[in-house]
């Protein structure tokens, strides 16, 4: 039976939160709104698209939809300007023994266009966004995979960056370990329950061996 590693994407693998940004002011300028610094954005992070362009322009829940229609296609053009691969990753990736996965809240198309044109995308046997299974902490991306792959819940780990990640995992029944380098802090990550917390890409490879 197969040992499998599933991945959150952003924050966990790249690192796409200037990108992201980008595209949230673009959104928000074409509905008139006043943009928002990186950092802010950042804490938005997580939920998936439509919670990000939710909150960026909250209060004014009316004008989601429209920010959402520009949010798209600027995102999907500029989705590999500046976003890459955080450091030691690429190495942790081509070194690593288990089955890999991806589980994210992006669109499946989208993750899947970031990990080809970053060189990746071949390293997993899996990928699947938020608009293909119900978005983390929902549980069943990480079932499906499981069961795609035919990897038992013991010989599963799930790797992601933020308290929903952390959630998931607990969801799954599967072991969770959680990185500190994306958009969730290590406190918060305590405060969501994660007990396995790595600094850098070289303490989470003996995960993915």
């Amino acid at each position: 039976m197969p040992r499998l590693a599933i991945l959150d994407l952003d924050g966990t693998l790249v690192d796409s939160g200037d990108d992201l940004a980008a595209s949230v002011n673009h959104a928000l300028r074409a509905v008139a709104l006043p943009e928002r610094s990186v950092a802010e954005i950042r804490t938005f992070v997580g939920e998936g698209v439509r919670r990000l362009v939710e909150r960026s322009v909250a209060p004014h829940a009316e004008l989601l939809e429209p920010a959402l229609a520009a949010w798209w296609p600027h995102y999907e053009a500029h989705c590999l300007d500046t976003t890459r691969l955080y450091p030691g990753v690429r190495a942790l990736l081509e070194g690593a023994g288990r089955v890999l996965a991806v589980d994210t809240n992006k669109p499946g198309r989208l993750a899947r266009k970031i990990l080809a044109g970053l060189g990746v995308l071949e390293r997993f046997a899996v990928v699947v966004g938020g608009d293909e299974v119900p978005r983390k902490p929902d549980p069943a991306g990480a079932s499906g995979i499981r069961a795609q792959v035919g990897a038992s819940a013991e010989d599963t780990v799930f790797v992601g960056d933020t308290p929903i990640d952390v959630a998931t995992a607990r969801a799954a029944g599967v072991r969770g370990v959680a990185v500190t380098w994306g958009f969730a802090s290590r406190e918060a990550l305590v405060r969501a329950g994660a007990t396995s917390i790595v600094d850098d890409a070289a303490a989470l490879a003996p995960w993915l061996d």
